[in-house]
């Protein structure tokens, strides 16, 4: 549409405020779509809020691996491991879980990976005129990411791994003793292996982050309304707009889904299966730490990432295969922290906060990013897993290229809502 162009300007509903759904509104606002983003919490205040924050651009190795069935008695004796299975969770999960362990072939990994680097190539190009538009102008952090690990054997057991991410054009090193130490002083003597990824980089806050894209998207204009989405309505096979817990209508020509773990409640109105999960990933925030971290490092053995943040140093990244409804157990949190304190022991533990975020995962560790068949004017958005942050705007403006009709830049064959029928 040109600035000379008097025509109405159609109208768009975002359901969900977290990253993507911020980011999804924010590339239909600068197509000069009339935007309206729903979600019921606070800005910021969603599962991207309790994440590492990292732009995590070469991590599009799938989460299953070759003989990931053979792990699953282990999660399930072991509740203190980095990656558990609650008993209760199992009989439920079961479906989901047998199309994750298809998915832990090699030829498979390959394939999602090589999908997988299609997007995250474009993490900055996306995400720089959003942040432009900011006035915060350090959201995001000029730092890359670190890797450590306690033995030698596991930076080995990476190798394949790095390989196939170097043969997609990621980039890593490795580290010895000394570059861990000059690079991150409060770890020196302590790590004498690790990895650098020079093409990541963390936000400054997580909650931050995605407040400030809000403010942003607010101040050109957007609406934010701060209620639950009952419904999505519909006449004659095309979404018309939707329908609030209060009651209320908010009109629409185009609708976006992108709650999450809360996208489910519309499968049926979109006429989709997908087996979405929530992943439970918990993390403990420290306001006052004491120890000075510099940048936001992954500790591999430990199954956690210490990310500094400006509200603190958060620590986390554990996951739980809970089940749905399930409450969060916390003590996986103490897990962390007591994991955190055995190597940095002059950390302050005596101001600290909780949190849980549960990451919207698909089998294939792949998102939906596509158009409703049944519903052809309501778009998908979710099941990002752990790359909601990261993939926020590249899906956004994705999404956008769909809405206007214009031939998206990336093939989305690979996240069709289909590929689960």
């Amino acid at each position: 549409m040109s600035a000379q162009d008097t025509s109405p300007r159609q109208k768009a509903v975002v359901i969900g405020g977290g990253i993507v759904g911020v980011c999804c509104a924010l590339y239909l606002q600068r197509d000069r779509y009339a935007v309206t983003l729903v979600d019921p919490a606070a800005p910021g205040d969603s599962t991207a809020k309790w994440s590492c924050g990292q732009m995590a651009v070469s991590e599009i190795i799938p989460l299953s691996k070759p003989g990931i069935l053979m792990k699953v008695p282990g999660w399930l004796m072991d509740q203190n491991g980095p990656l558990a299975l609650r008993p209760s969770a199992l009989p439920g999960i079961l479906p989901w879980f047998f199309r994750f362990v298809a998915s832990a072939r090699h030829a498979k990994i390959v394939d999602i990976a090589r999908a997988m680097a299609t997007l995250t190539h474009d993490v900055y190009t996306d995400y720089s005129p959003l942040l432009d538009a900011c006035e915060n102008k350090a959201l995001m952090g000029e730092r890359p990411v670190i890797e450590v690990f306690d033995h030698p054997s596991g930076v080995e057991h990476e190798k394949p791994h790095l390989e196939l991410r170097r043969s997609l054009g990621f980039k890593s090193q490795q580290l010895n003793a000394a570059e861990i130490g000059d690079l991150e002083p409060a770890l020196a003597g302590r790590f004498a292996h690790g990895l650098l990824f020079p093409d990541w980089r963390a936000v400054s806050d997580t909650e931050g982050f995605i407040a400030a894209l809000t403010e942003s998207f607010i101040e050109q204009g957007g609406v934010r309304v701060r209620m639950e989405v009952r419904r999505i309505d519909q006449t004659s096979g095309r979404a018309t707009g939707v329908t609030l817990a209060n009651g209320e209508c908010i009109p629409a020509d185009h609708v976006v889904v992108a709650a999450g773990t809360g996208s489910r409640q519309f499968f049926d109105a979109l006429g989709v299966n997908i087996p979405l999960e929530g992943i439970a990933g918990y993390q403990v925030l420290l306001p006052e730490p004491g120890v000075d971290i510099r940048h936001s490092v992954i500790y591999a053995d430990g199954g956690f990432c210490f990310s500094p943040m400006t509200r603190g140093l958060q620590i986390g990244g554990t996951i739980e295969f809970a089940g749905r409804n399930a409450k969060p157990n916390f003590r996986r949190a103490d897990i962390i922290l007591e994991k955190a304190k055995r190597i940095l022991p002059e950390l302050r533990t005596d101001k600290l906060e909780y949190g849980v975020g549960y990451r919207p995962f698909l089998p294939d560790t792949k998102p939906v990013i596509d158009r409703s068949t049944r519903l052809p004017n309501v778009f998908m958005a979710f099941g990002h897993g752990q790359l909601g942050l990261t993939l926020g705007a590249t899906t956004g403006r994705l999404i956008t290229e769909m809405v206007a009709g214009r031939p998206t830049r990336q093939d989305l064959t690979p996240f069709s809502a289909r590929r689960f029928a």
